[in-house]
């Protein structure tokens, strides 16, 4: 297979979330399973590295439609464990001075480079079978490909696929972009009218050959006006064409029995490191360390992660006789609130307002337990780094979370709770507790939860299966 991946991030190069996780390492899975895969993202001036920008390939450069202009492109390459990556360079949309998102212009932006994605195939020594295009930025792919592009010469046949991450952002602007930025014809902006507005999310549902998020309960919870955002009508109406597969997470760079930025490396087999990490955390954080619990979060602060659950009950949290410590940003609300709690309960409460990869591992492999008590959650990445590194989720069972942690009272390996209640995820934080203090029961979760195959082969088999079955292999 010859599949193209379209993303507006992508790991090694430009983060800021799990999408480029996904577009970093979906890729690499593919082409280990024997298919060709390329990425294509932006050129992002700002944000690629020196050293990396250093590396890459100019092809050549070509002209763009966006609206009623043309816009100069130019094409860059970059081979990165046997994928290449694409790169879709205009210094006015992509030289920006901090994040990748949240400018006035995004949607013209991203219009050129949906377009860009299309007009870059007469160019490069590639044509792909598939094109799967994910969220919002990219969601015009299959819109411009049916309109514009599958009747040209060497592009017929081409199977889009377009993958939702975060149904959240769609995409939605007023129709007065039409004409002026996304340059569909008058007949056709019923394929990308919502709700009297413009969606490109909408647009893509209406005109990919297969819609798929990532994770299947999550893929039944958007049929629901309760996590749609909106958008349910319209996914009701496509049901036939959504499916949803569990992402996965690099299991090397996510493995301490070799990760070189934990204070002590340890296994399933041998699990004694994980008492040196914890120790080294407590020293780090300046907190005396009791022979209790250690629980963490890692996580944007924001009301659908859960936070408002955890702020409700946060004494009776520490009255189960824990220990916990916070790393995130995001709403204002929780980072001062985090910042009080660390000062009302020195001893057992640690804070780190900002984000820190490098911290984020020493977490993961030093803490006992891992609190993720979100609203709705797609996937989730962090509850399988959490369990990779032995560290025992404790989740809310939504999206990715619930079909990823299986309930210790069902052989799991993790704590669940249902209800989006703040006293149900107290219990569960109870139930966690009590099985900690019998240290043999405690161990076979740990060692549950290390041994599960968290890995990207399993899902690269199912999209792998999927691109199989629009290509009539």
């Amino acid at each position: 297979m010859r599949i193209l991946y379209a993303a507006s991030e992508a790991l090694p190069f430009a983060a800021s979330g799990g999408l480029a996780d996904v577009a970093g390492s979906l890729p690499k899975a593919l082409v280990q399973a024997g298919h060709e895969a390329c990425v294509v993202m932006p050129y992002y001036v700002n944000t690629i590295k020196p050293e990396q920008r250093e590396q890459m390939h100019f092809i050549t450069n070509f002209n763009v439609p966006v609206g009623w202009r043309s816009q100069y492109c130019g094409l860059f390459s970059q081979v990165v464990d046997g994928v290449t990556y694409f790169f879709i360079d205009n210094e006015y949309y992509f030289k920006r001075n901090s994040g990748l998102y949240g400018y006035y212009d995004d949607a013209e932006r991203y219009v050129f480079f949906s377009r860009a994605i299309l007009e870059m195939l007469k160019y490069i020594d590639f044509k792909p079978q598939i094109i799967n295009s994910n969220d919002w930025q990219c969601a015009l792919v299959p819109v411009y490909y049916n309109l514009f592009y599958k009747d040209q010469w060497g592009y017929g046949g081409i199977k889009n696929v377009f993958t939702i991450h975060n149904i959240g952002y769609q995409g939605q602007y007023g129709l007065d972009l039409v004409k002026d930025i996304v340059g569909i014809p008058p007949q056709n902006v019923s394929i990308i009218e919502y709700d009297r507005d413009v969606n490109f999310m909408k647009g893509a549902i209406e005109m990919a050959d297969k819609v798929t998020t990532v994770s299947p309960t999550y893929a039944k919870e958007i049929l629901d006006p309760w996590f749609s955002h909106g958008l349910d009508r319209i996914l009701r109406n496509k049901q036939y064409k959504t499916c949803g597969f569990l992402n996965g997470i690099d299991v090397d760079l996510y493995n301490p029995e070799t990760d070189n930025t934990i204070a002590s490396k340890f296994s399933a087999k041998n699990r004694k490191g994980k008492a040196a990490c914890k120790s080294a955390l407590f020293e780090e954080f300046g907190m005396p360390e009791y022979n209790i619990p250690l629980l963490v979060m890692i996580s944007r602060f924001a009301d659908h992660k859960g936070f408002d659950l955890v702020r409700y009950v946060f004494d009776e949290i520490i009255s189960v006789d824990i220990q916990v410590m916070i790393l995130g940003s995001g709403e204002k609300q929780y980072e001062d609130f985090f910042q009080e709690m660390h000062w009302r309960y020195p001893d057992k409460v640690g804070f780190y307002r900002g984000y820190n990869p490098q911290l984020a591992k020493r977490l993961y492999a030093g803490a006992d337990m891992f609190l993720m008590p979100s609203k709705s959650e797609p996937c989730g990445l962090a509850q399988m780094i959490a369990a990779r590194y032995g560290t025992v989720p404790i989740v809310r069972a939504t999206g990715g979370l619930k079909d990823s942690i299986i309930d210790y009272g069902d052989n799991g390996i993790g704590f669940t709770f249902q209800s989006y209640n703040a006293h149900d995820m107290l219990e569960a934080i109870r139930r966690a507790k009590a099985v900690y203090d019998n240290k043999t029961e405690w161990g076979k979760v740990m060692q549950r939860a290390m041994k599960t195959d968290f890995s990207w082969a399993a899902s690269a088999k199912l999209y792998i299966g999927l691109y199989k079955e629009l290509c009539g292999e």
